[in-house]
């Protein structure tokens, strides 16, 4: 298969289902149905960067854990690399890597969400990210060079946004973290516009008619 002429997975898009081998054995993705779902992918093992991206990741795994969201890496890599690279790192961390790296040895997984960037490199992962809800629906997605490692306080936040925006039907402003303002939605009519007292009544921050926040408890 041509890796250019794959089209992109895209917001709101079903993630796609595969099988394949990992540090932690045979998996399915569609096995994670029910839980967040981060999936990323990292351009080879024993490099410097990808090191130190998964062991970042492996620190913060319980982060992860407590807002119910399963880590699963991805190269390119076989499964025997991945293990020994993951007991190097782990040596460095005092702890296993608690989630699987997949090995996607013949790139099944790569095409199917794009995470192969021929502009990049023809025979490794860039550095990709997808958000995916409970029910196997893409939420959210990034692509980094591969000279640029992630930032996994950001990665936090997204999922924190992604959640509260999920439970509440409401919008997370710039640099919004969990415990600061939320955006409701706009009025949609003109009778539902309401004075900025009858919004702060309401228990919203007013600043104008399409601008109201609210404090989530």
């Amino acid at each position: 298969m041509d890796i250019q002429t794959v089209s992109l997975p895209r917001i709101g898009d079903p993630a796609p289902d595969f099988e394949a081998n990992s540090t932690f054995g045979p998996i399915r993705f569609s096995q994670y149905r029910g839980r967040w779902v981060l999936l990323f992918s990292h351009p080879a093992d024993f490099t410097p960067v990808c090191s130190t991206e998964i062991m970042a990741l492996a620190r913060r795994a319980p982060e992860f854990e407590q807002r119910g969201v399963q880590l699963i890496g991805l190269s390119v890599d076989s499964v025997p690399a991945h293990l020994a690279w993951t007991r190097n790192l782990a040596a460095h961390l005092g702890h296993p890597v608690p989630f699987p790296i997949i090995a996607d040895l013949d790139m099944t997984v790569s095409r199917r969400y794009g995470m192969l960037h021929p502009g990049e490199s023809t025979t490794a992962t860039v550095r990709s990210v997808f958000f995916i809800d409970p029910e196997g629906v893409i939420r959210a997605l990034v692509y980094y060079p591969l000279s640029t490692g992630r930032n996994i306080d950001e990665l936090l936040r997204v999922v924190d946004s992604l959640q509260v925006t999920a439970s509440h039907s409401v919008s997370t402003p710039v640099d919004w973290r969990p415990g600061q303002p939320v955006v409701v939605p706009a009025p949609a009519t003109q009778q539902a516009i309401e004075t900025p007292d009858d919004a702060r009544q309401m228990g919203l921050e007013y600043q104008e008619w399409y601008l109201r926040f609210k404090t989530i408890e």
